[in-house]
């Protein structure tokens, strides 16, 4: 967890560069971004998938890519707006209980719109023991959750999460076995050092450089539990994939990730490793996207990333996190820092997003941000994916006592324990009225969370026989709404609008609060 790891950029000197970045990114704050499908048209086929235009053959239900879009069974494009499911601690899995995980919190999460869910499923509870032998007691643990999340339609993403590496450094995700010191570190005790600086250390980068380079088969291992899991999950119901590992730390070439986004490090190390992974999963599951993360750094630095299409593959995805470093100098008290800054910021690190999941044929979906109680920066960010019609997570659904944290702003709750204690202002602006399932190609979509007034426009397939869906905010609209659509009808079912168009014209939807 998180940062903000918008902490990568922060102490000492760092903290100049990080403010410079944010500021450099992505034209003048305040700019507006055109309302357009960011160049892909194309509108979706499910014949193309190997799906009937009902989508009754696809069983089980599982999302997969369709140029810059998600798809669903029935060939609609999806828009996920979902929550972090990570436990950090051991055994790398919430409990069966008010402390964890149970169905109250999937009702909860379906209730107010969340249709998905990255969840940690961590190489040390896959294979704690020896690389490839998996644990069926940690693989029985998360199914019990991911049936939960799949009795309520919530979309899957399997994230394999690691922060510093191992609990030694103050970090956690790799086994035991994948984190025996070598010399001269081991001579002396480890370093342990805040996060997220305790990746800075020389000992925790060169794990991750013997891990690159396959140094005591640590990349072997890793590939051997993604095995463990393809085999296990693969037809999963309601499945988006896999990210095959979270925000990969480059080693001791970090201070030129920072710099410049580490160009060369992509072909040398981190592209061939996330193509093993790939490879890797394709040899059990041939239909799953498989997500892959830029360097770390990437998260919270205005820094390119280096990716290039992997060849022969249609199911690739671009797992990308957005974490703005104004949020966390602010609360510092740093002299400059504004949060007002980060529209800039998180504009440009969406603009840059589609462009490299272009750039390497795939779908792009922001699967953290957040991470802070601050309001200004959630709105923010929010209202960017919207208008970059973008999908995404967010940093994170409880806080779990998470180890590797600049602050304890994590979760939607108070108190984990208990569901009546969320941060009420917090979820206003989270759950939101927006169209989860398409169809057609969305071209435009806005909420207003002070008011509830909510507009969308799409381009329709009419092959596509499924209605459109847009889910209502149940927060927003204590008097009901009223709505005008345009070119198409609408019904009402339940918290969702179920829309039809009548033509091939551009239906517009516009939903606003009655007084």
């Amino acid at each position: 967890m998180r940062r903000p790891r918008v902490l990568y950029a922060l102490t000492g000197l760092l903290t100049g560069l990080a403010l410079l970045a944010s500021s450099a990114l992505a034209g003048p704050a305040g700019a507006i971004v055109p309302d357009v499908s960011h160049g892909d048209t194309r509108v979706v086929g499910p014949e193309r998938l190997g799906l009937s235009r009902s989508g009754h053959r696809h069983d089980p239900p599982q999302l997969r890519r369709e140029g810059r879009w998600l798809v669903d069974p029935q060939g609609r494009v999806v828009i996920v707006h979902g929550l972090n499911l990570v436990y950090k601690l051991k055994p790398y899995v919430p409990p069966d209980g008010p402390t964890g995980f149970t169905e109250q919190d999937a009702r909860w999460l379906a209730r107010h719109g969340f249709n998905a869910a990255r969840v940690g499923t961590l190489w040390a509870g896959l294979t704690p023991d020896a690389p490839g032998q998996a644990d069926p007691t940690y693989l029985d643990q998360w199914q019990r959750v991911l049936d939960l999340l799949a009795r309520h339609h919530i979309w899957i993403q399997l994230d394999m999460h690691q922060d510093e590496w191992h609990e030694q450094y103050g970090g956690e995700g790799v086994p035991d076995w994948a984190a025996v010191r070598q010399p001269p570190y081991s001579l002396t005790p480890p370093v342990v050092a805040p996060f997220p600086t305790g990746y800075w250390t020389p000992e925790v980068s060169s794990m991750f450089d013997d891990f690159w380079a396959d140094r005591r088969g640590l990349l072997d291992g890793w590939l051997a539990a993604w095995r463990v899991a393809a085999t296990r999950w693969q037809h999963q119901r309601y499945l988006m994939g896999y990210d095959l590992l979270n925000e990969p730390w480059m080693g001791l070439e970090w201070p030129t990730c920072l710099a410049n986004g580490c160009p060369a490090s992509y072909p040398a190390e981190l592209e061939p490793a996330m193509t093993a992974g790939l490879r890797t999963v394709r040899s059990v599951d041939p239909d799953n996207i498989v997500w892959w993360e830029p360097q770390q750094f990437a998260g919270g630095q205005a820094v390119d990333t280096y990716f290039t299409p992997a060849s022969g593959e249609r199911q690739l995805g671009l797992s990308w996190h957005n974490y703005c470093p104004a949020v966390f100098l602010e609360s510092q008290g740093v002299p400059g820092a504004d949060v007002k800054s980060c529209r800039a910021f998180s504009d440009g690190r969406e603009a840059h997003a589609l462009d490299q999941a272009q750039r390497m044929d795939a779908v792009p979906m922001m699967s953290e941000w957040g991470a802070t109680d601050n309001l200004e920066a959630i709105k923010i960010d929010a209202a960017s994916a919207d208008r970059h019609l973008m999908g995404w997570t967010h940093w994170a659904y409880k806080r779990w006592n998470d180890p590797t944290t600049a602050d304890g702003h994590q979760g939607l709750f108070t108190d984990d324990t208990d569901l009546s204690s969320v941060k009420q202002d917090k979820v206003r602006l989270l759950v939101r009225t927006y169209a989860q399932a398409t169809a057609g190609t969305p071209l435009v979509m806005r909420f207003h969370p002070r008011s509830g007034r909510f507009w969308f426009r799409y381009r329709p397939d009419p092959s596509i026989t499924a209605p459109t869906r847009i889910f209502v905010s149940p927060l927003h609209y204590p008097h009901g709404f009223r709505v005008a659509v345009e070119h198409g009808s609408y019904r009402r079912s339940g918290h969702f609008l179920l829309v039809r168009a009548n033509s091939t014209r551009t239906v517009s939807l516009r939903l606003s609060a009655n007084p």
